[in-house]
């Protein structure tokens, strides 16, 4: 299945170690969400938004790898499933179930994306841009 990272995720190594079947395919960008952070998990989330991009990764992933990220996101609770088509192929992610106000995430998360970024060479404008509020 595909799956479509683009917070703490987009980290290959914590990816590696979250979902051993996983594979990293490329960049590509969400058009009409734009990237946010909330909750009190200060956690990224993607919201509709008209003329916005989410660049994010693409990655092949297992059912066992799907189940463990289920947990990780805490699945139904905080986030729910969503899906889309990239060039005809179903591809999910998850957006949160409650859209509470922004909330600046912890330096110690907002590393772990900064990395995710650097390995996905994904532009950090968009970024600098949600942190933005």
């Amino acid at each position: 299945m595909l799956y479509f990272a683009y917070g703490s995720n987009l980290h290959h190594f914590q990816m590696k170690k979250r979902c051993k079947d996983s594979i990293f395919l490329k960049k590509i960008n969400l058009k009409n969400f734009r990237l946010t952070f909330r909750s009190k998990y200060r956690a990224a989330d993607i919201e509709p938004k008209k003329n916005f991009i989410v660049p994010g990764g693409l990655f092949e992933i297992s059912k066992s790898d799907e189940k463990k990220l289920d947990v990780y996101e805490d699945f139904p609770n905080l986030y729910k499933k969503y899906f889309f088509y990239y060039y005809g192929k179903k591809v999910m992610t998850y957006t949160m179930v409650k859209k509470t106000t922004f909330k600046f995430p912890t330096e110690r998360y907002l590393n772990v994306i900064k990395r995710g970024y650097k390995d996905c060479n994904l532009e950090k404008k968009y970024l600098i841009k949600a942190l933005q509020g």
